[in-house]
């Protein structure tokens, strides 16, 4: 039996890159992959006005908050992608790790943020473009 392929996103915070990621992921993948988020050092809340342009495109993250990296979450995942946590996430052979060097949401507008998450978006298309190619899924994705 086939597992579906499981995401992690990770940056500090877990408020605003990851949680975005971790959103457009899920909404893109459609139920066909595990998609998780967590932070390094997770802060109170998610960044309102990350919540904002995620509720622009019709994602809503209010009920998200912020979670702690914890190791387990790492060994579970098939990918797992830092968004400048550093050295903060452990390494595990057979995991494939990425890096997607982004601008911190923090303290920013969403005039400031739509770019970030729109980058975000491009990345995470091609990503799952990725997953279900090597998984043999060539089902349609969701356009929006």
């Amino acid at each position: 039996m086939e597992t579906m392929p499981e995401v992690l996103f990770v940056c500090v915070h877990n408020a605003g890159r990851s949680q975005m990621a971790a959103a457009l992921l899920d909404h893109h993948a459609q139920g066909r992959i595990a998609v998780r988020s967590a932070g390094s050092a997770p802060a109170d809340t998610i960044n309102p006005a990350v919540r904002e342009v995620m509720a622009e495109i019709g994602l809503d993250i209010s009920k998200e908050f912020p979670k702690r990296l914890h190791d387990d979450a790492v060994r579970a995942a098939d990918v797992v992608i830092t968004m400048g946590c550093g050295d903060a996430c452990p390494i595990y052979p057979g995991k494939r790790y990425l890096d997607w060097e982004l601008t911190d949401p923090a303290g920013k507008s969403p005039e400031e943020i739509r770019p970030i998450r729109d980058e975000i978006d491009t990345r995470v298309r091609t990503l799952l473009g990725e997953l279900l190619e090597a998984s043999g899924d060539t089902a349609p994705t969701r356009a929006s």
